[in-house]
């Protein structure tokens, strides 16, 4: 059957299917029906190159979009702000974060065209004001979520989150977090006036206290979604004391019976705090971050787990009291569980990671940086008789381990045949040897991570066509290596080997020429490598998008 004879329709389901960006861009590339339907679907778009020439061309091109991310720009955004509201898109989502200044002119501009954006994200803004979330409530009214989340000097008062609370009433999410001038007026007026508020946070504004918190929870329980710090410590006289829990708090809690997600990080906690959330939500709550929160024990998130088995991402980065017998015994609760992260938990070893992907049918995502993989535990897992093979698993970080070796590192791979994402990053007990060998076993991987390892050779004789990310980053390798690559990784999109010493533009000039979809290069502090040979890849290599040069510099075409 010819492509014509296929209704455009069900190709538009296929594209869907793949997904947006770089899956997609390969596809409309092969003829211009393809072209026209993948214009079509397309709804999101990233902009990096600080040069606007081209932006009305992508506007009147992907007609359908309904996203926008800015966040990676770093030219002047005013500018750009006014062709998009000169484009005629009806757009859902914005995203001007990481800016020196909100562009105040730009925003207005915006919500005169498109009243009916309904979600803006502001973060990491240079300096924030109360006059600009007064201006972002009149000119976006209908807002459901907002994130002015952690600017670099906020001046951001009780005043301006009330004023921003009464004019967007319809909002259902807003993540204040890092203004630290905020108290329990702004949480409050926010709980008070905002009635289909769903999910809050506000990390690190310690001005909000733990009375303001369990009132705010009273007065908003319908709440799915919190994200806060309890202090950890607070000066009491010569010493630091640990801030003792409020009750009301504690209580307050129970009020929120429809809590899907909690996050706590870096919270002074207890085994109270948790039995009330668990009281409270039930099979309701999916989602569960602790992350480098201290004073609870075992007993506080067993509880949790056994009472709130739908949880299905869970973060106990150093929760250093886990022991593999305690994984083993919380792994009968997690039933759900689709992501985990134990980094930092040191007492674990290959044990913890075998019992998960045996116990966990369908988790998918695992991380156990800087713990103790490498070692065998107690349990025995010595044949393969002992193994599951966990065909769901499809993300490994194992970053910062230095006793991972490759007799361990062979096992975890054989377990987890449909790896996609690996990261071995500083873990310098393993060989290229085994690497090659993950590779051969593990086919599908697209994103692999060996920066650090101390790798002198990348010595493959096979094609690894579905890796795009390779990081190489301070490894010891040399042209040789770039030549194998550039013959065997053809599908390669992103290639980081900042701080390699030992390549030389002839390696580099290798890559890029058989390389044909590399997107993004980075060869920072690479000394062989001429800065006047990158310069000229703007010519010869149009899909090379950003370079990082040998002397540091961003370059983006």
């Amino acid at each position: 059957m010819l492509v014509k004879d296929f209704p455009e329709g069900c190709w538009e389901s296929i594209f869907r299917f793949l997904g947006q960006g770089n899956d997609l861009e390969s596809v409309s590339v092969v003829c211009k029906q393809f072209l026209s339907i993948t214009n079509r679907i397309r709804i999101s778009l990233t902009i990096h190159n600080p040069a606007i020439i081209f932006l009305p061309r992508l506007l009147s091109r992907f007609l359908r979009l309904k996203v926008i991310d800015l966040s990676y720009f770093t030219g002047e955004l005013e500018g750009l702000l006014h062709q998009i509201s000169q484009s005629g898109l009806d757009l859902d989502l914005i995203n001007v974060s990481n800016q020196k200044t909100l562009p105040v002119d730009g925003l207005r501009e915006l919500g005169s065209k498109m009243i009916n954006l309904r979600v803006l994200i502001c973060s990491n803004i240079g300096s924030l004001r109360d006059s600009h979330l007064i201006m972002i409530a009149y000119c976006f009214p209908f807002l459901k979520e907002l994130d002015i989340s952690f600017p670099l000097d906020s001046e951001v008062s009780d005043f301006g989150i009330l004023k921003l609370s009464t004019m967007l009433e319809n909002l259902h999410k807003i993540d204040l977090s890092g203004n630290h001038l905020v108290t329990n007026e702004s949480l409050l007026s926010l709980c008070q006036n905002c009635r289909s508020l769903e999910e809050i946070s506000f990390v690190t504004c310690f001005q909000i206290t733990q009375v303001g918190i369990a009132s705010a929870f009273r007065m908003r329980p319908s709440l799915a979604s919190i994200s806060f710090n309890i202090e950890k410590k607070r000066i009491h006289g010569p010493g630091l004391t640990p801030l003792p829990i409020n009750m009301d708090l504690i209580v307050s809690l129970m009020s929120l019976k429809k809590l899907n997600a909690v996050d706590l990080s870096n919270s002074f906690i207890s085994d109270e705090v948790l039995i009330s959330l668990a009281d409270s939500a039930g099979n309701f709550l999916k989602k569960l971050v602790l992350h480098d929160c201290c004073n609870f024990t075992f007993s506080g998130i067993s509880y949790v787990l056994s009472n709130c088995q739908s949880i299905q991402c869970l973060d106990l980065r150093k929760a250093d009291f886990l022991t593999d017998q305690c994984i083993k015994k919380l792994s009968m609760f997690l039933l759900n569980l689709t992501s985990i992260n134990l980094s930092g938990c040191c007492q674990l070893t290959n044990s913890t990671f075998f019992i998960l992907t045996k116990n966990c049918k369908f988790l998918n995502e695992i991380k156990m940086e800087r713990t103790y993989i490498g070692v065998d535990g107690e349990e025995d897992f010595n044949s393969m008789s002992d193994f599951l093979i966990n065909l769901q698993m499809k993300a490994v970080y194992f970053g910062d381990n230095i006793l991972l070796n490759d007799v361990s590192l062979s096992k975890f791979s054989s377990v987890c045949p449909s790896l996609q994402f690996l990261d071995l990053s500083a873990c310098e007990g393993i060989s290229e040897e085994c690497v090659v060998e993950v590779m051969k076993r593990c086919c599908k991987i697209r994103h692999l991570n060996l920066a650090y390892t101390g790798i002198e050779k990348f010595e493959i004789n096979f094609e690894i066509s579905q890796l795009e990310v390779l990081n190489l980053s301070g490894s010891r390798i040399e042209d040789e290596t770039l030549f194998i690559i550039s013959k065997f990784c053809i599908g390669l999109l992103f290639l980081d080997i900042q701080n390699c010493c030992y390549i030389t533009t002839n390696g580099v000039r290798k890559v890029i020429e058989n390389c044909r979809g590399l997107k993004a290069l980075n060869l920072k502090n690479c000394r062989l490598v001429d800065d006047d040979f990158v310069f000229t890849l703007t010519f010869t290599k149009p899909s090379l998008r950003t370079i990082i040069t040998p002397s540091g510099v961003d370059v983006y075409y």
